[in-house]
Order: structure tokens, then sequence, then C-alpha cells
């Protein structure tokens, strides 16, 4: 089991961090993503795969004026 974002989810173990993103709507320009407290470099992102026990946080920049 993943937790992502404070909640469980299954069926993704295997998968890189870029392809998750890609899979859920992210931009992946406006993200950053933590993988078990450590930031994962963007030009990373397709190299780090998620496994059984992360913790993930998905961080979005949202523009505003």
């Amino acid at each position: 089991m993943i937790k992502i974002n404070g909640e469980d989810v299954q069926g993704v173990e295997g998968i890189s961090v870029i392809d998750y993103l890609n899979n859920n709507g992210y931009n992946v320009n406006r993200v950053v993503v933590e993988k078990n407290l450590e930031v994962v470099p963007r030009d990373n992102m397709n190299n780090v795969l998620l496994e059984d026990g992360d913790h993930i946080e998905i961080i979005q920049f949202v523009g505003g004026g």
C-alpha cells in the first residue's frame, strides 16, 4: 500500500512518479513530489518508482492574483 497525500492508494506499485502524475492529471511543471521525506528531483521523476510502503506528498503550485 502506498500513501499519497495522506490517502491509501492501491495498484500503483512499480510505476514511475512521472507516470503517476501524468495518469492523474497533474501538471508536472507545477508540482513538487516528496517520497519518504525526500524531494524527488524533476529530472529524475521518470526513474523513481512507487514502492509498497512509500509515503508520497504532491505539492501543487497555484497561481493567483
